[in-house]
């Protein structure tokens, strides 16, 4: 008779009064919400099919989403081109969709800027960084001609990142090893001339990552060095060169003063590091993951505090909870999928689902198949209300400065007092997203029926809120009686 195989657990050792070793056998359970997060792919009707999706090898991410628009870089010859997609538009994609192509060479890297879901900046071979205006209801014809064009770099430029609290303030970074800075507040169509030039890198720039306020930035270089600058003046405030640690990714952890880095190891193993930003002699801490050669690209959720990785060319994707103390990094479960992923895009917090418990969303680039997978990243719960402990103020729509402001110097930070914080780093309540006017027409029953559990659910979380007010200002008007009650006496 075989007997049931039980999984060993974790095991404390011991000693008692004589020396002797002892092992106890404790389960090291942790507590926390987000430990049974699930991945839920999309069904084949909720994705995008038919997209010619880049071949390129360079290792970006090809994709970036909003609430309105999904874009992806697409093969296509002679030039450079990337497709914009209505959020709805799901299914077989049309393969002579209009498309924006004003590029002279391929396109490598997209971004829409954060502040404006109809403005998407576009980076090429070329050597130019282009600015363009998406029509209210989509591209439906070629856009060929942008709305700024940048020219200042000498070579092709690999990557660019909007400022995160600024409007209208983008870097840029090509294989001319320069950091360019670019006020779009200008009147000029075609700008020549950067704000700011950096000069500190001595090869090719392969990520950039801010911090929460936008006043510093961290780069990985092909050099092997990780480096961290102040925005405004450029100047360069840390440098890490570990010889056990070769970097090609850099997050910067929100306000936990810490990086993240995925790279490899001295034996060529697929690793992490977590770094003190204040301290980069040294990594806190280094994790070998495994063999494979796909770069790493590490995603990370400031609300829940989660931390996402997904390798080129994998299936999976593992995630992991970071805290601000030791042990720092608490491995959570992995999502399995038997298709691999070229890119990934993330749909901005302000357009998840927030009745489906939904915490992130990937929208997966599947090369093989001309396929784009939405991935929903879900907390369990059971009640069908909405969950205010996992949705806190998440980063709004709205720009906490002017380029104007920032160029002169203002940094609205969170090292101030907490009602200045939360005002500086324009935070607001999460919502779905939706905007009525934009969406599609519900196509079937199902869909109907779900829209319509969707508005309901939204009705009776405004009518809590409204409840909650209400309690709100009762409790401050009968403090205000209290008050005035009470002054006559003390004046007695």
């Amino acid at each position: 008779m075989l007997l049931p195989s039980w999984p060993l657990l974790p095991c404390k050792e011991i000693s008692d009064l004589s020396g002797t070793n002892l092992m106890t056998w404790r389960p090291q359970y942790r507590s926390s919400k987000f430990r049974h997060v699930f991945g839920k792919a999309a069904t084949k009707e909720s994705c995008y099919d038919g997209v010619p999706i880049t071949r390129s090898v360079q290792d970006n991410n090809f994709c970036a989403v909003n609430p309105r628009f999904l874009a992806v870089i697409t093969e296509c010859a002679g030039g450079g081109a990337f497709l914009v997609l209505s959020i709805h538009h799901t299914g077989k994609v049309d393969p002579t969709h209009p498309r924006v192509s004003g590029h002279r060479g391929n396109v490598l890297d997209i971004k829409w800027n954060p502040f404006n879901d109809y403005c998407i900046a576009s980076c090429s071979e070329d050597t130019t960084v282009k600015v363009w205006e998406i029509p209210l209801h989509g591209v439906l014809k070629n856009l060929t001609t942008p709305w700024k064009e940048l020219q200042g770099h000498s070579r092709r430029v690999g990557l660019i990142e909007w400022h995160p609290t600024a409007n209208n303030i983008l870097f840029s970074t090509a294989y001319d090893y320069q950091v360019m800075i670019w006020n779009l507040d200008c009147p000029e169509q075609v700008i020549k001339n950067p704000v700011r030039t950096i000069s500190h890198h001595t090869d090719v720039v392969l990520s950039m990552s801010f911090n929460t306020d936008g006043s510093q930035f961290a780069t990985t270089c092909k050099d092997r060095k990780i480096r961290l600058m102040e925005s405004h003046s450029g100047n360069l405030l840390q440098e890490a060169n570990c010889k056990t640690h070769k970097a090609s990714k850099v997050l910067v952890l929100g306000n936990l003063k810490k990086l993240v880095t995925s790279g490899t190891s001295r034996w060529n193993e697929r690793q992490i590091a977590l770094w003190d930003q204040d301290d980069l002699s040294v990594p806190l801490l280094e994790e070998n993951l495994d063999g494979s050669s796909g770069v790493l690209f590490p995603f990370y959720d400031p609300d829940t505090h989660m931390l996402y990785l997904a390798g080129k060319g994998d299936g999976n994707i593992r995630y992991y909870e970071i805290s601000s103390e030791k042990p720092y990094i608490q491995y959570l479960t992995e999502y399995r999928s038997h298709l691999p992923q070229k890119g990934m895009g993330v749909m901005p917090k302000r357009g998840l689902d927030v009745s489906s418990c939904e915490v992130f969303r990937f929208y997966k680039l599947v090369t093989i198949k001309g396929l784009i997978e939405p991935l929903s990243m879900i907390v369990p719960r059971r009640s069908e209300s909405y969950q205010e402990d996992i949705y806190p103020m998440t980063a709004s729509n709205r720009p906490a400065l002017t380029a104007e402001e920032w160029l002169s110097g203002i940094d609205k930070d969170g090292k101030q007092d907490s009602a200045r914080s939360q005002d500086d780093r324009s935070r607001t309540p999460l919502s779905n997203g939706e905007d009525l006017a934009l969406c599609s027409p519900p196509r079937t029953e199902n869909e109907l029926r779900l829209k319509f559990h969707k508005q309901q659910e939204e009705i009776r979380r405004l009518r809590e809120l409204l409840n909650q007010r209400d309690v709100r200002i009762k409790q401050l008007e009968l403090e205000i009686k209290n008050i005035k009650n009470s002054q006559p006496q003390s004046s007695l």
